[in-house]
């Protein structure tokens, strides 16, 4: 359980406010959370010398979310990661979305959920609920979907987020978080160094358009092998062509025996500080994203996020599955509740 405040964090160009929640753990873990966008906004775990390190990459204003935004702490929906050619067919329908990347694929939901004030609500055990209702037909996607998120601090140092969604027509859901981490401390370089660890044994190979080609490849004996600890760094250029693609690694990675129940995913390490994150969810996929198109731009304390700054683990359905139906499907019924949960426990050594 967790004690949870709220401040004013800033203001939209169109006047209206930012508020800020933030939860703190009987360990003095703080998570900070945001309803623009229902950004995670910090994650501060205490320190033996009694300071904090913060391990994410992002913004300390609000002008750095409204404009200056790679997704740093977002929730992305209502489909996060990309379909191909923005379209996609429900029973026998063609619907045509927004192509905001490229003008050829749709990624993020054309930043529906993350450029948008939530509704927010915060319960008797400190977490922090967030609320959107988007329209029907809303950069083409079908159905009005009451879109709630929920973020909790545990006293073990597990920060849950649950997801429930809920449309009034069949549509495809598949929100994720886009938080950048650097386990080292968002201001200590790059993150070449951590060490990685993904329960996955195959990938979603992609096109030049970072879409998937169809079906999986297994990892054994190339760069993406990551089913035992491995340094991101050792192979993030390799002479591989998945790589060449991608500008390293931004890829869907397959969970090994993922069934919606809990299960760890993932497991990252900072050799630097020690800090340990384990990734748990009742998804079918995680994309590793190497933070391989950051440049530079000004973000916490003015400090600039450099290339490969920061890292992301986000779990999903896999990408373009509207269009490919080998993959396992996030179809749901008007009134069908999508439902799904995503922690990530810090530990240290």
């Amino acid at each position: 359980m967790s004690k949870t405040v709220s401040a004013v964090f800033g203001a939209l160009s169109d006047g209206k406010t930012i508020t800020k929640y933030i939860m703190e753990n009987k360990n003095g873990m703080l998570v900070s959370v945001l309803d623009y966008g229902a950004h995670v906004q910090s994650i501060q775990l205490p320190r033996e010398n009694g300071g904090k390190l913060e391990v994410t990459v992002g913004f300390d204003d609000a002008d750095g979310f409204e404009h200056r935004s790679n997704y740093q702490g977002a929730i992305a929906g209502p489909y996060a990661n990309r379909i191909g050619g923005g379209r996609f067919e429900i029973d026998g329908v063609g619907y045509e979305l927004d192509k905001n990347e490229k003008k050829v694929t749709t990624l993020h939901g054309c930043g529906e959920y993350t450029h948008t004030l939530w509704d927010a609500s915060v319960s008797d055990d400190g977490a922090v609920t967030f609320r959107y209702v988007r329209p029907d037909g809303l950069h083409g996607y079908p159905g009005a979907i009451d879109a709630r998120v929920t973020y909790s601090l545990g006293d073990d140092d597990r920060l849950s987020i649950r997801y429930d969604c809920v449309s009034d027509k069949k549509t495809y859901i598949n929100p994720t978080n886009h938080t950048y981490f650097n386990l080292a401390g968002f201001d200590s370089g790059d993150i070449l160094s951590h060490t990685l660890q993904l329960n996955a044994s195959r990938f979603t190979p992609v096109d030049e358009y970072s879409i998937p080609t169809g079906g999986s490849l297994p990892v054994e004996g190339t760069p993406m092998d990551f089913t035992s600890p491995s340094v991101i760094g050792d192979r993030i250029d390799a002479d591989f062509e998945q790589l060449r693609l991608t500008g390293g690694y931004d890829h869907n990675f397959c969970i090994d025996g993922a069934d919606g129940a809990l299960r760890l995913a993932a497991t990252a390490r900072s050799e630097a500080t020690g800090v340990r994150m384990n990734v748990y969810t009742t998804l079918p996929g995680v994309q590793f994203y190497a933070g391989n198109f950051l440049n530079g731009g000004v973000g916490r304390e003015g400090k600039p996020m450099n290339r490969r700054c920061g890292f992301c683990l986000e779990t999903q359905y896999y990408p373009d599955t509207p269009n490919r139906p080998e993959f396992p499907s996030c179809l749901f019924d008007a009134g069908e509740h999508y439902r799904s949960e995503t922690v990530y426990a810090f530990s240290g050594e």
